[in-house]
């Protein structure tokens, strides 16, 4: 499907706050969308963040802003980045506003720039070419660097020569797959893909979480499967985590989320690739800086044992409440994916969400009951408490209150 020429029709880009923005600042200079917004608003995708270029000096864009009753924060004055606030109550807006610039020296996530006017200059320093693209208030694109026929063509290229591109910041390199996964057809770009491979060993240098954001980023995107699977033949994820990755568990979960209707889980597309044996949870904890929450959720999976859709409801009841619903899920559907049994996936889905239906009970009595009915406060409250849960789950969460008082008085020493 053809893309269209211009940004003309596009909602996103006729709101009143945008448009405020974009009208203060042709006052003294030119403005225009840029980067991301561009990309998907061509391609009808969401558009969420909105950045702004523009010729003006920072000084100018405050000045102009503030005269116009807008709120101007200076959150990036070293590269030329102030955000500017626009609108009314749901409409109100923050955007970044950047000075056109040129890199002088690059080191990582930083550099050091030079303002310019030069919008083919500005384009320059970006990553790739589906970013390099600009429109004005009124849709009209500019394209310097042959942008729109890449986005055409779903090819993801590096901007000038991709290994410069790359030793500027070795982060590109996920980036690259990342953007490909995303927007990409086919094998990556010849160009792109050769560089990527010659300085994978510049990855090494990355922090654990800049490359956990852009893993788990690629992960969930349209083509993470095969985007991997190029990756993993070219040796680039042995440089991430040592051991080879379980990519059929992986597709097949990819798969599934989309048959089903799932929503694409980072996290358990980390665990179906790369949790493979006792101990990975942690080890992954330690190798990308995941979360605390992240890391118990991986731990319990490693914890849940084999599911299967033969277990019966009551059994289903009865793993649902010991392990938490997120746990439950997190095992089952790490499970589908990785081996189907005698079942058909349409079992599968049903045991993934029966506890639809069913909200997780709560022990009906707690440990003051007991300490009113004489249990001297301590451990043997404790053990009486677990008595009954047990018995309160065997009997598929049905005695009431007053059936598990009852109860205790026969447990009572």
């Amino acid at each position: 499907m053809p893309l269209p020429p211009d940004l003309t029709h596009a909602p996103w880009l006729h709101a009143a706050a945008l448009q405020q923005v974009l009208k203060v600042l042709e006052q003294e200079g030119e403005a225009r969308v840029a980067g991301g917004a561009v990309r998907n608003g061509l391609l009808h995708e969401a558009v969420d963040d909105i950045d702004i270029a523009t010729t003006l000096r920072p000084e100018r864009v405050s000045a102009l802003c503030k005269a116009s009753g807008l709120g101007v924060h200076p959150t990036g004055l070293d590269h030329g980045t102030i955000t500017v606030v626009a609108g009314k109550g749901d409409e109100r807006r923050a955007f970044e506003v950047t000075t056109l610039r040129v890199d002088e020296e690059t080191y990582g996530r930083h550099a050091k720039v030079a303002f310019t006017d030069d919008w083919t200059v500005d384009a320059g320093r970006r990553d790739f070419t589906i970013n390099a693209l600009y429109c004005d208030r009124h849709g009209v694109l500019f394209d310097p660097l042959g942008g729109l026929k890449d986005l055409q063509a779903r090819r993801v290229r590096f901007v000038g020569d991709a290994r410069q591109r790359i030793t500027e910041d070795y982060l590109r390199i996920l980036r690259f797959f990342r953007f490909h996964a995303r927007y990409g057809h086919g094998r990556p770009d010849a160009e792109g893909l050769g560089a990527s491979v010659a300085l994978k060993g510049g990855l090494k240098q990355l922090s654990a979480e800049r490359i956990r954001v852009e893993l788990l980023k690629l992960f969930v995107t349209r083509r993470a499967a095969a985007t991997l699977e190029v990756m993993q033949g070219s040796g680039l994820l042995k440089v991430l985590w040592p051991e080879t990755g379980d990519m059929a568990q992986f597709e097949r979960m990819a798969r599934l989320d989309a048959r089903f209707g799932l929503d694409p889980d980072p996290l358990l597309r980390l665990a179906a690739l790369w949790l493979l044996r006792p101990g990975d949870g942690a080890r992954l904890f330690e190798r990308f800086r995941l979360s605390g929450d992240e890391l118990q959720r991986l731990k319990a999976v490693e914890a849940a044992g084999p599911m299967s859709p033969a277990l019966r409801d009551r059994e289903r009841r009865a793993l649902v409440y010991r392990m938490g619903l997120e746990a439950f899920r997190d095992a089952v559907r790490l499970e589908w994916a990785g081996r189907r049994g005698r079942f058909g996936d349409g079992q599968w889905r049903d045991f993934l969400v029966f506890t639809d239906d069913w909200p997780i009970p709560r022990l009906p009595v707690k440990g003051e009951d007991l300490v009113k009915r004489g249990i001297k406060p301590g451990p043997e409250v404790g053990r009486l408490l677990l008595a009954l849960e047990d018995w309160w789950i065997a009997s598929d969460f049905t005695p009431d209150r007053a059936a598990l008082l009852e109860r205790l008085e026969r447990l009572k020493p």
